[in-house]
C-alpha cells in the first residue's frame, strides 16, 4: 500500500481544524501531519515538517494565508496549496492564485469535496472541477483581465500572448476545456482519444505557457481573453 497522503492544516479557528482532522483521518489514504492557527506558524511548521497538501485559511491574523502560501510555495519541495475561501472574498482569490495557490475550497463544502480537493492537488491536477470552484470562477473570472495576476501586467501581457499563440488548435482547445472546469476524463470523452493523451496535451499547454499546474494556465486563459466569463455562464 502506498505512502498516505500527508496533509497540514492551517486555520485560526481550532474547531475547524478538528474537524477538518476527523474527517481526513478517517480515510486510509490521507493523514494529517500538523496544524498551525497562523501563517507564520504554518511556514515554520512547513519548513520542518514533510507534507504534500496544505488547506490554508485566507484570514488569520498576522501573517494571512495570501502570504504565507507564498511562503510555502517557495520552499523547497513545497507542497501544494489549497485556499480555503468563500463567494464575498473574491479579491483573496485572485491574490492567492498569484501567490501559488494549486486550489480552492469553500469553508462550507461537503467533506467530500474536501476530500476530493486533498487528493485531486495531491495527484498534479487543480481544483478547477469542482461546482463550487466553477461559481467562485464566475465571480473571479472578470477580475483576473489586465490583473497581473500569474504573470505579471505590462510587458509581460505580450508574453501571454505569445504563449497562446504556440499552442497548437487542439492545445487550445483543452486549455479551453480545461477553464470551464472539465477534467481529463470529460475532455478525453469530448475528443474521442485516451486520458493518457488528453494528460500530454495538458502537459504541452503547462509547458509553452510555462504554467506551474492547471490553475494558472487558466488564469492565462481567462486574462489573454481566450476565455470569457460570459462564456463559463452560458456552458455552466
Amino acid at each position: 500500500m502506498s505512502e498516505p497522503i500527508r496533509v497540514v492544516l492551517v486555520d485560526d479557528q481550532q474547531m475547524v481544524r478538528a474537524g477538518f482532522r476527523m474527517v481526513i483521518d478517517s480515510q486510509a489514504d490521507l493523514t494529517v501531519v500538523g496544524e498551525a492557527g497562523d501563517g507564520a506558524s504554518a511556514v515554520q511548521l512547513l519548513a520542518r515538517t514533510r507534507a504534500d497538501v496544505v488547506l490554508m485559511d485566507v484570514r488569520m491574523p498576522g501573517t494571512d494565508g495570501i502570504e504565507a502560501t507564498r511562503q510555502v510555495t517557495a520552499l523547497p519541495g513545497a507542497p501544494r496549496v489549497v485556499v480555503l475561501t468563500t463567494f464575498d472574498l473574491d479579491e483573496y482569490v485572485v491574490a492567492a492564485i498569484g501567490a501559488g495557490a494549486s486550489g480552492f475550497l469553500l469553508k462550507d463544502a461537503p467533506p467530500e469535496e474536501m476530500l476530493a480537493a486533498v487528493r485531486t492537488v495531491h495527484a498534479g491536477d487543480s481544483v478547477i472541477a469542482a461546482s463550487s470552484t466553477r461559481r467562485l470562477l464566475q465571480h473571479v473570472a472578470p477580475m483576473l483581465r489586465g490583473s497581473g495576476v500569474g504573470g505579471g501586467a505590462g510587458a509581460a501581457a505580450g508574453t501571454d500572448a505569445r504563449a497562446i499563440a504556440d499552442l497548437t488548435p487542439r492545445e487550445r482547445e483543452v486549455l479551453e476545456l480545461m477553464a470551464y472546469g472539465a477534467s481529463n476524463t470529460e475532455i478525453a470523452a469530448r475528443f474521442v482519444v485516451s486520458e493518457a493523451t488528453v494528460k500530454t496535451h495538458v502537459g504541452r499547454v503547462l509547458a509553452k505557457t510555462g504554467s506551474r499546474d492547471r490553475v494558472q494556465a487558466v488564469v492565462l486563459a481567462y486574462r489573454t481573453g481566450l476565455v470569457q466569463p460570459a462564456d463559463l455562464l452560458r456552458d455552466a
